[in-house]
């Protein structure tokens, strides 16, 4: 069972507002349910920042157990853990020095009455006591028929979880009995929260908000704190001293990359200042890093390989792409020119920010109308063109399969610099190829946000 889930608290105003997400709720609230007749195991894995712990406090119905990984002695974890057994169910658990022996007694508990557990950083286990997971996949295994646990395993490191859960060797890899991705705000509820806040805003400073926070919840509650609604508000929320923006990709990957973080650091700098592809990266860093990216795009999710529409899986000629907007933002110019965020002199930073506007936020821009057109429902593939000479690119090409129907789209800030001319000249190549399809031709502008 795959959910995609979305989800924001917006705090430091009067009132709290929770935004969308109905039918996620549901759906879990539907596996809470579920429970009460046969254990449940959900791993549920997003990126830090995103609004998980957030959602899963504020969503279930039975008596609720959230046990908190921190990165500390596994007998101070216990103590933790069997006081909030204490204070949430009233039942005293006793001591413990080991993880493994508490998870049991939990799941001796579950036998007799229905709750939810949410095990919050779940992965870091591995770091407290890397022998825990064979453990609970023993203790899970001989205790679930007749639990009533709603067991949720929330992590926010996507490679470990990935490979606890998915990874064949690992002990409780096919234990799970739903995954959930935790994802950002569409562009439709991120529009929604800026009109809140600032009916009047211009679509500049929509784009401004989308480039900065990507839908992600805590960014969006960062600048909702600091009232920065429009553009240039924004950008004085992130060029502040202090500002919690200046060190958040190192925080937010830190984890991810361990020891090796400075190769994934440098070449996610090179694919966020336009080398996007291979061969541009290796020559800069004179070094190979196919298994790099590699890992970037399969393991941590990170980035995304993309090939010219049309063009066979395997062709060499990929460009790679950083999927989330405010990291793609952060290697751009925070991480690139972290010298003078050093040393303080964010001035300087924020001028190249302003001098480099135009043509970075036209590059946010078409990344705003592709995930317009992959929520609308409409396309089976959504890619961008360029021949094998890496010339005559188009932003965006839409396919509908079943209705056999191709759309070509130029994406620009102005819509007085869009020639249809031209951009039909380009996609002959690409039209001759589809002789049956009905063919479309769209500009997209600012003022179509």
């Amino acid at each position: 069972m795959d959910i995609t889930v979305t989800w924001v608290t917006i705090t430091g105003f009067k009132e709290m507002k929770f935004y969308d997400r109905i039918s996620e709720i549901t759906a879990l609230q539907s596996i809470e349910q579920a429970s009460v007749e046969a254990a449940q195991m959900t791993m549920l894995v997003g990126r830090r920042r995103i609004g998980k712990t957030t959602l899963l406090k504020n969503t279930f119905q039975t008596p609720f157990l959230y046990f908190f990984v921190a990165k500390k002695n596994e007998i101070l974890l216990c103590d933790e853990f069997s006081r909030e057994i204490n204070e949430k169910l009233g039942i005293p658990t006793g001591s413990y020095s080991a993880f493994p022996e508490l998870f049991k007694a939990v799941m001796q508990l579950s036998q007799r009455m229905n709750f939810t557990l949410v095990i919050d950083e779940f992965q870091e286990f591995r770091t407290v006591n890397s022998s825990i997971f064979s453990d609970m996949q023993n203790i899970w295994d001989s205790t679930k028929d007749g639990s009533k646990i709603n067991l949720i395993l929330c992590g926010s490191i996507y490679s470990m979880m990935k490979r606890i859960f998915e990874n064949s060797k690992e002990p409780l890899f096919g234990r799970a009995t739903a995954r959930m991705i935790v994802k950002a705000f569409d562009t439709n509820t991120t529009k929604e929260i800026l009109s809140d806040y600032n009916p009047d805003y211009t679509n500049d400073d929509l784009l401004a908000f989308y480039m900065i926070t990507g839908g992600v919840a805590k960014y969006i509650e960062q600048l909702v704190n600091k009232k920065a609604f429009t553009k240039n508000a924004i950008l004085d929320a992130l060029f502040t001293e202090g500002s919690f923006f200046l060190d958040e990709g190192r925080d937010v990957l830190i984890d991810e990359f361990g020891k090796d973080y400075g190769n994934y650091f440098s070449i996610l700098s090179l694919i966020a200042s336009s080398k996007t592809d291979r061969g541009q990266i290796e020559s800069t860093l004179n070094m190979d890093v196919g298994g790099y990216l590699d890992r970037l795009e399969k393991e941590y999710n990170l980035i995304k390989r993309n090939r010219p529409f049309g063009a066979k899986e395997g062709r060499r000629s990929n460009k790679y792409k950083i999927e989330d907007c405010f990291l793609n933002f952060w290697f751009r110019f925070i991480y690139k020119y972290r010298g003078a965020v050093e040393i303080g002199n964010l001035d300087y930073v924020r001028d190249i920010v302003e001098r480099d506007y135009e043509t970075y936020s036209g590059i946010i821009l078409e990344k705003y109308f592709r995930a317009k057109m992959i929520e609308s429902k409409a396309f089976s593939g959504i890619q961008s063109y360029w021949n094998s000479k890496g010339e005559n690119e188009i932003d965006i090409v839409a396919v509908n399969e079943y209705e056999k129907r191709l759309v070509f789209c130029e994406v620009k800030r102005n819509a007085r610099r869009i020639s249809l001319g031209e951009l039909e000249s380009k996609a002959k190549a690409v039209i001759a190829k589809y002789p049956e399809f009905s063919i479309e031709f769209k500009e997209l502008s600012l003022k179509d946000m």
